[in-house]
C-alpha cells in the first residue's frame, strides 16, 4: 500500500472512530434531556462557548427568557456540536483527499462523496432539531444519519483497506441471510428512534409483561401522529397509549431481529467457507445476545442513563459488525483499476 493510501485510510478509521463517539455523545445529550441546552445554532445563546461569566448569563437569560442558562446541560450540548464539527472538517479533508487521488487504481470516490453529503444534511438536521423544538421526526432522522454516517465510514474503512474480501467462499443463501440481517438490524435501529425522540422509553416499566399484561391498551393511530411543526417537544406529547404503542412495537422488532441476526450468525459459523466469515458473523451474534441483554437490564433497573447509552453505543457496534459482514459476503476481489 502507498504512502498516500496508508494516509487515506488512517484518517477514514480516525473519522471512522470519531463518528462512533458522536453517535454516543448524541444518544447522552438527547437521554439526558439536553437536546436543547443551547436554544440557537451553531452558537449557545450568541457565543461559540457557553456563557459563564455574570453578565453573560444575565445577557442571555435575557433574550432566551422562556430558556434561562444551564451551564450543565447547555455544555453537553455544545461538547457535542464540538465533536460533530470536527468530524465535518475530517469528511471535507477525506474528500479532498480522494479527489487528488482519483487517478490512483482503486482510490474510492463514491463513499467520500457520499459521506459529505450526509454531513450536510445532518447538519442541516441538527440545526432542525433545535429550531423546530426536538420535533420527533426530525430527531429520529438525526439519529438515522449519525448512525448512517459511521456505517459508511466502517464501509470505507473496509473498501479503501481491501479487508475481508471474501465473496468469493460465500453461498447465495448466506449472501441474502446478511442483507436481511441488514435490513432488519435498521429498521429496529430506526424503531428505537422514534422511541427515544417521543420518550416511549418507559412506557412500559416491566418485562417480558409491559404494564403487568401482555398485550396492554395501545393506540397506534396515535402513535404514528406528529401533531405538526410548532409544540416543543422535549419530554414528549403524546398520550401514554401511543407510548405503550411505540414501545411494544420496539420490542416486538427486538425478538424480530433477534432471531434473524442468530439465525445469520448460526449460519456464518456452520456454512462459512473463510475463517473471517465465521468471526465477523460470531461477533455479530454476540452483540445482538448483548444488545437485548441491555435492553432488558434497562427495564428492571428503570432506565439508567448509563445503560440507556450503552444501548445506544452497543446498537451502533452490531450496525458495523452487520455493515462488515455484508462487505465480507458480498464483495470479490476487484480488478487493480476499479473503484467504489
Amino acid at each position: 500500500m502507498s504512502m498516500a493510501r496508508s494516509g487515506f485510510l488512517r484518517v477514514t478509521m480516525l473519522c471512522a472512530i470519531l463518528a462512533f463517539g458522536v453517535v454516543v455523545l448524541g444518544a447522552y445529550v438527547r437521554l439526558s434531556a439536553a437536546g436543547l441546552g443551547c436554544p440557537d445554532w451553531p452558537g449557545c445563546y450568541g457565543h461559540v462557548l457557553v456563557p459563564d461569566t455574570t453578565q453573560a448569563i444575565a445577557n442571555a437569560d435575557a433574550g432566551y427568557a422562556q430558556r434561562p442558562v444551564e451551564p450543565a446541560r447547555a455544555w453537553k450540548e455544545m461538547l457535542h456540536r464540538y465533536f460533530a464539527g470536527t468530524l465535518a472538517v475530517l469528511i471535507l479533508l477525506l474528500t479532498v483527499m480522494a479527489w487528488r487521488r482519483r487517478h490512483e487504481p482503486r482510490q474510492p470516490l463514491v463513499l467520500p462523496a457520499l459521506l459529505l453529503l450526509m454531513v450536510v444534511f445532518q447538519a442541516l438536521l441538527g440545526m432542525w432539531t433545535v429550531t423546530l423544538l426536538l420535533f420527533p421526526p426530525v430527531v429520529m432522522a438525526h439519529l438515522l444519519g449519525g448512525f448512517t454516517t459511521f456505517a459508511l465510514l466502517v464501509l470505507l474503512v473496509l473498501q479503501s483497506g481491501g479487508y475481508l474480501r471474501a465473496g468469493e467462499s460465500a453461498t447465495a443463501a448466506l449472501r441474502w441471510l446478511a442483507a436481511a440481517a441488514l435490513l432488519v438490524l435498521v429498521v429496529q435501529i430506526a424503531l428505537g428512534g422514534w422511541v427515544s425522540s417521543n420518550y416511549a422509553a418507559i412506557a412500559c416499566p416491566d418485562f417480558p409483561t409491559c404494564q403487568g399484561r401482555w398485550w396492554p391498551p395501545m393506540d397506534f393511530a396515535g402513535a404514528l401522529s406528529w401533531h405538526g411543526i410548532g409544540p416543543d417537544y422535549q419530554g414528549g406529547i403524546l398520550t401514554g397509549q401511543a407510548r405503550t404503542a411505540m414501545h411494544v412495537s420496539h420490542r416486538i422488532g427486538a425478538l424480530v431481529t433477534l432471531i434473524t441476526l442468530l439465525t445469520t450468525s448460526l449460519a456464518c459459523l456452520l456454512k462459512g467457507r473463510k475463517r473471517v466469515l465465521k468471526i465477523v458473523g460470531g461477533l455479530m451474534g454476540l452483540l445482538v445476545v448483548a444488545q437485548v441483554l441491555v435492553g432488558i437490564s434497562m427495564v428492571h433497573l428503570a432506565m439508567p442513563l448509563p445503560l440507556a447509552d450503552l444501548h445506544n453505543a452497543v446498537a451502533a457496534l452490531l450496525l458495523a459488525a452487520t455493515v462488515a459482514l455484508n462487505w465480507a459476503v458480498w464483495a470479490r476481489l476487484q480488478p487493480a483499476g476499479m473503484r467504489g
